[in-house]
């Protein structure tokens, strides 16, 4: 048996990469071992695409840090060429909303260092003279992006690897996996290892490796074609010409990509119903070879492109390709520790394979290496599905996002596929009462209300058709009373004598006291914000912590590895208990209807009771993140349609409405409240997100304290600031750089209108401290005004919240 520190399955671009980025962070004993030969999972890419368009930074920097790879850093250190072509790369577009798309992305991209250009449609004709014109609205040019060789890329990482001690085993699949005395026991032909760290980085064998590590992988394989041409006429004039290469061309509508490959062309299409394979396993036999090929189903595809490119029927069909990609729920990589396995780790489910494979194996890397990931992991840790991600729900995601691979990708997007898993006791009754439902980490949970039946969301990066809707919920809450079904929330219990110790170390706050309610951040090791606590403190030896739904993986990972130091007990009961909100100035009353509790002084702000409301158990938190007088009352599932109807029926002669997630988020912005995901992340210390209060360093120990310490004197550190814009009818969302004297200084984290204070507001980062004069907000290409509000703009004295 051979004692390593880290065994990597599969040999793709994304595990070499791993395994060439662990080398040069000084890791000994690194075993990559693969399934077939170097490069299978990189065979179906052979387009090779690389791309710099992305609308979050981390998958942008993932892009990025390939490219940079590709281009400059892997020549120059192995002598070896990944043939990197620096060809450019444009998406063009017929459809209005697809500009305000690609105005967004450029936005964010000049912020993040990587600017791409807006283009007219006699730009697009400069850039690619092949390319016709007719209903063009314009489109987006990538300058930086290219194609590079996957075969010479992935081999370069590997001799990278090689060159710095890390072992690699070609032809030597894995053939069980067990958990025992602290390690990973992995048997293979060639070799029996005990490891200390396992990553499943096996690409199309993803899931089954997952179900050898005793996890459920949400990836699916998708069969994937593309077409490559013999000589195009006027591609062979350009090089006869020594015009350069042209650049990568892509028609999201139309659903098709189109590179130049030395005198030919490839064309790359996406269709509508995707055709998954191999769902439960890929066949014992298969290695790398490809499928044949189906152009039935691509043929409409193919006529669209040629009308576009008239040049590509000028070129015979020299071979077609076909062959499996992998899929996960929301397309994005699965990167980072394993939920509920003691150093097991993620690095699959990427569905553009050499296009983000440098960058993800970067990114593992400094997260094994640090405790921590380099940048947010919100929308690529592996923990943001869970045990709910079912092999229904997986497929029909997989068809999903591989049919909108090209579909534009709009603000508070709501897909169809794969809903209603996890449905709270209130769903009907939301429903009954007009709740245009979305999806949060698996449950349906209301985002606004209509007042007529049937009525959905109208996409769009402008004002749509729930403004008005969100406005009335708004009004409710602040003169009268609203409910809210608030049941998605993760929710956990601690209790055991070591209670007060475990909450005393676990963030940067100190507990609050029995009987009271208060935040706590937890930190990574660099200081950064993992995750946000509302901890009820029930008694000495017990607590209840509520944090985000999408968190609810994440959040029980870290409090279980702290609940191991100390004497306590941890329980998930997120299913267990129900939420429902009620909120406003006749909150009290309504309450008062139906229970005999003291919900005067004898129930402070930020305090929790057990108490009985309708004959039935509750926990009360008088707590509210929209900044009005009013309660979170949790119980158990079983009784929340009887509170439900009972607090209805009382808040009737009140005037009583309805609220959801989105007039949540713009009552939160007008008290200037941070949301975790969005504003709070990893990168960002509390300190930097405007928190400081609620730090408390001196006399105690948390993970993070000396980094946060440190950083918090760093003259460079970043600082968050709530912005009033006047913009208008155009409200921000999230995303849009913050400039002054026009250059990007900031970047904003979450926004939208205040209708209790008629105004726009946003949360931003800005990199520069204490900027105050001459800011603007870019939205969708226009500069709007803004200045920094130095108190919440509703009720900056806790009026209404102390009533």
């Amino acid at each position: 048996m051979s004692d390593i520190q880290v065994l990597i399955i599969g040999g793709g671009a994304m595990g070499v990469s791993l395994a060439y980025h662990l080398g040069k962070a000084g890791w000994s004993d690194v075993v990559l071992t693969e399934k077939n030969d170097l490069t299978h999972g990189s065979t179906w890419h052979a387009a090779g695409l690389c791309t710099h368009f992305a609308h979050n930074p981390t998958i942008q920097e993932l892009r990025a840090t390939s490219v940079r790879l590709y281009r400059d850093i892997l020549p120059e250190e192995t002598g070896q060429s990944c043939g990197f072509h620096p060809t450019g790369a444009m998406r063009i577009t017929r459809n209005p909303d697809r500009m305000d798309e690609f105005r967004h992305v450029a936005g964010l991209s000049d912020f993040t260092g990587y600017p791409l250009e807006v283009l007219t449609p006699e730009r697009v004709a400069e850039l690619h003279p092949l390319a016709r014109l007719d209903g063009l609205r314009g489109g987006i040019y990538e300058p930086d992006d290219g194609h590079v060789d996957p075969t010479l890329a992935t081999q370069a990482m590997a001799e990278g690897a090689k060159a710095r001690g890390v072992t690699i085993l070609r032809q030597n699949p894995v053939t069980s996996i067990r958990r025992e005395g602290g390690h990973w026991h992995v048997e293979t032909p060639k070799a029996t290892f005990r490891t200390r760290h396992l990553v499943n980085a096996a690409g199309t064998w993803g899931w089954e490796v997952g179900r050898m590590m005793g996890l459920n992988i949400p990836s699916v394989p998708v069969l994937h074609q593309y077409l490559v041409t013999d000589t195009v006429p006027a591609v062979a004039e350009r090089i006869a010409q020594g015009l350069p290469e042209l650049p990568i061309i892509r028609d999201p509508e139309e659903s098709w990509y189109v590179r130049q490959e030395r005198d030919g062309l490839i064309l790359g299409p996406y269709e509508r119903e995707a055709q998954v394979w191999s769902v439960d396993g890929v066949p014992p036999g298969f290695g790398a070879e490809l499928l044949p090929p189906d152009l039935d189903r691509v043929e409409h595809i193919v006529e669209a492109a040629m009308a576009r490119i008239p040049a590509l029927g000028d070129g015979g069909v020299k071979s077609v390709i076909n062959g499996p990609i992998t899929f996960s729920p929301d397309a994005n990589p699965l990167i980072g520790p394993a939920h509920g396995v003691e150093n097991g780790w993620l690095l699959t489910g990427s569905s553009m394979g050499v296009m983000e494979g440098g960058g993800a194996g970067w990114f593992l890397a400094h997260w094994m290496t640090h405790g921590a990931p380099p940048m947010d992991a919100l929308a690529v840790d592996s923990r943001r599905f869970g045990p709910w991600a079912d092999r229904d729900y997986r497929v029909a995601k997989a068809i999903e996002c591989f049919g909108l691979q090209f579909g534009v990708h709009y603000p508070f997007e709501e897909r169809p596929a794969g809903r209603c898993l996890r449905l709270s006791p209130l769903h009907d009754r939301m429903l009954a009462r007009g709740a245009v439902m979305g999806a949060a980490h698996g449950w349906e949970r209301p985002n606004w209300f209509s007042g007529t039946p049937g009525e959905a969301a109208r996409e769009s990066f402008q004002r749509t058709n729930w403004f008005a809707p969100v406005a009335r919920e708004c009004e409710a809450v602040t003169t009268r009373v609203a409910l809210a079904d608030l049941s998605v929330f993760s929710k956990f219990e601690v209790t055991g004598p070591g209670t007060a110790d475990f909450l005393d170390t676990l963030g940067a706050n100190r507990p609050p006291a029995p009987g009271r309610v208060g935040l706590i951040h937890a930190l990574t090791p660099a200081g950064g914000v993992a995750a946000e606590f509302t901890v009820a403190r029930l008694a000495e030896d017990a607590a209840y912590l509520t944090s985000a739904a999408a968190a609810e993986e994440m959040d029980f990972d870290l409090l279980a590895t702290h609940a191991a130091k100390h004497e306590v007990r941890l329980r998930n009961v997120t299913e267990e208990l129900g939420v429902i909100g009620l909120m406003g100035p006749k909150s009290r009353v309504v309450l008062g209807a139906l229970t005999d509790a003291d919900l005067g002084p004898g129930f402070p702000w930020l305090s929790v009771r057990e108490i009985t409301v309708a004959d039935r158990p509750v926990r009360a938190l008088r707590v509210s993140y929209l900044g009005e007088l009013g309660w979170e009352l949790h119980a158990l599932t079983a009784d929340l349609p009887t509170l439900f109807d009972a607090l209805e029926e009382a808040g009737q002669p009140h005037g009583l409405g309805f609220y959801g997630a989105y007039a949540a988020n713009s009552m939160r912005l007008e008290k200037g409240y941070r949301g975790w995901g969005g504003d709070l992340t990893t990168e960002r210390t509390p300190e930097e997100a405007g928190l400081g209060s609620l730090i408390c360093a001196e006399g105690r120990e948390f993970t993070g304290r000396e980094a946060l310490l440190e950083r918090m004197q760093c003259p460079d550190r970043w600082e968050m600031v709530l912005l009033e814009v006047e913009s208008g009818t155009l409200d921000p969302f999230y995303a849009h750089p913050v400039r002054h004297a026009g250059q990007p200084v900031g970047i904003i984290t979450s926004g939208a209108h205040g209708h209790r204070t008629n105004r726009t507001l946003a949360l931003a980062y800005l990199r520069r401290r204490g900027l105050r004069d001459g800011l603007s907000v870019d939205i969708l290409g226009q500069s709007f005004a803004a200045r920094v509000l130095d108190r919440p703009p509703f009720d900056p004295d806790n009026t209404r919240l102390r009533s």
